[in-house]
């Protein structure tokens, strides 16, 4: 089973190409919807952030265990204070293993040919590690701020510290096996991922009418 990292910046568009994945029929494991999932009521991680963030986060509604983590709350203190979110990643990365690696045995048990992990923090995780491939989006910095500061909740400061918590973009496009440029018209992006794809030998459902 071949197993493609996809990664980008915050804004770099993605979210559009894991739409273009799934539609072919390539299953993904998207690392930021397991979060959600941890951090949902009774989720895995509630417990163990409470109580690492309970001093500190007093008069900071981030949340309780009958209603889950309030995410933008937490986001906006841990991303403007870099050590509460390294003590955040410590607790939530190991969670997100567990549910990739469970993904990755789920689809091998049924033979896939291949899966594809949305992981943002790819490179920096490590996760890069147990690809065969990198597929990292990327757009200017003009269009990615645009993107960005449109998002609900996102601040200057808040944007600037999320990519000062990323490997420059560069750096990601020099480890990849493919750049797609989302600055690009949407249809010769997905049309450089399918035929990406096609030259890697994944399946994929419908691609003789994608490319045609």
């Amino acid at each position: 089973m071949k197993i493609i990292g996809l990664t980008g910046s915050i804004a770099a568009g993605k979210s559009t190409v894991t739409g273009w994945i799934s539609d072919l029929g390539i299953a993904i494991h998207d690392a930021d919807a397991a979060v959600h999932e941890l951090l949902l009521p009774h989720g895995a991680a509630v417990a163990a952030i409470l109580a690492e963030f309970e001093t500190d986060l007093v008069g900071h509604d981030i949340g309780n265990l009958e209603k889950g983590i309030n995410r933008q709350a937490l986001g906006n203190y841990v991303f403007a204070r870099p050590q509460a979110r390294k003590q955040l990643e410590s607790i939530l990365h190991p969670l997100v293993r567990q549910h990739r690696d469970a993904f990755l045995d789920k689809h091998r048990a049924i033979a896939a040919p291949a899966v594809v992990l949305d992981v943002p923090l790819l490179f920096e995780t490590g996760s890069d590690a147990i690809c065969d491939h990198i597929i990292v989006v990327y757009a200017s910095a003009a269009t990615t701020a645009k993107r960005a500061l449109a998002r609900a909740g996102m601040t200057p400061a808040k944007f600037a510290a999320i990519l000062a918590s990323q490997m420059p973009v560069d750096a990601k496009k020099k480890r990849a096996d493919l750049c797609l440029d989302s600055d690009l018209q949407p249809e010769a992006t997905r049309q450089g991922l399918i035929k990406w794809l096609a030259a890697m030998h994944v399946p994929m459902i419908g691609s003789d009418q994608a490319q045609s």
